[in-house]
């Protein structure tokens, strides 16, 4: 069965039909979805769904859009959060220099800040990254002591060779539904260049709705999908795909999710 390691289901677009979903995730052959916050409100929905139900998973975290709303008590509900054994990460924290919603240097901040926090609660995080490859590189090189507990980037869409670098800091990387977008021209080499102990695949659900659903919205069940494209590109069987992504899922994660 397979793991969505990043979806939104506390999206407006998804919300009210968690209960189906979640209810298909056997037919889907789904074996847990990671739910991801964004903002301080999605966050507590996040974990609220977890507590619901036993098949899901929460993080939380301020993504980079929303960094310049950031406030102290944002974090100590983070901190409180992760007490709950259903929390398993930060995030999805990281920088957008593409939209830009927040001032750069904001973002770079807040990002440090829920690195910070991520390492103190011996915690993963889940990076968001969108032409900032650079400066995130040299942010992670110089808190690499920070990267103990693990960090991935999730929907990777950076270059091949930028991949290489990232990787040389023990991160993992996520793929979703771009990988089957028949633009994505360097999307097999990215892939390609991902050591294999460390890809996972991710939904984005709603966004990223992969090949033929590409314009619709999107959900956990089309996780197939990607993984039947990332076989295709590296010359796989399906099967040893899912076992492997579902180890590295749970290795990233932690004991948590392995129960």
């Amino acid at each position: 069965m397979l793991i969505d390691s990043h979806a939104h289901l506390n999206d407006k677009r998804l919300i009210d039909e968690v209960e189906d979903i979640v209810r298909d995730m056997p037919k889907d052959n789904l074996e847990a979805i990671i739910n991801v916050g964004y903002d301080y409100e999605s966050s507590k929905v996040s974990v609220e769904l977890a507590n619901r139900f036993s098949n899901v998973y929460a993080a939380v975290g301020i993504h980079p859009h929303d960094a310049k709303y950031a406030a102290k008590s944002h974090y100590e509900f983070f901190e409180k959060a992760v007490k709950d054994e259903k929390v398993l990460a930060i995030g999805e924290i990281g920088l957008d220099f593409y939209y830009d919603h927040s001032p750069r240097d904001i973002q770079e901040k807040v990002f440090l800040e829920q690195l910070d926090l991520a390492h103190s609660l011996k915690k993963p995080a889940i990076i968001h990254l969108r032409d900032a490859y650079r400066p995130m590189y040299n942010l992670l090189k110089e808190n690499i002591h920070k990267l103990e507990y693990g960090a991935i980037l999730h929907c990777y869409s950076g270059s091949a060779e930028m991949l290489k670098e990232f990787a040389k800091l023990g991160l993992y990387f996520s793929f979703g539904g771009a990988i089957t977008f028949k633009n994505a021209k360097n999307k097999p080499e990215v892939i390609r260049q991902t050591p294999i102990d460390k890809l996972l695949l991710e939904t984005d659900c709603p966004y990223m709705t992969p090949e033929p659903y590409r314009g619709k919205t999107n959900y956990p069940k089309y996780i197939s999908l990607v993984a039947r494209r990332v076989a295709e590109i590296l010359g796989k069987d399906y099967d040893d795909i899912v076992r492997t992504t579902n180890e590295n899922t749970k290795r990233f994660f932690g004991p948590k999710l392995r129960k």
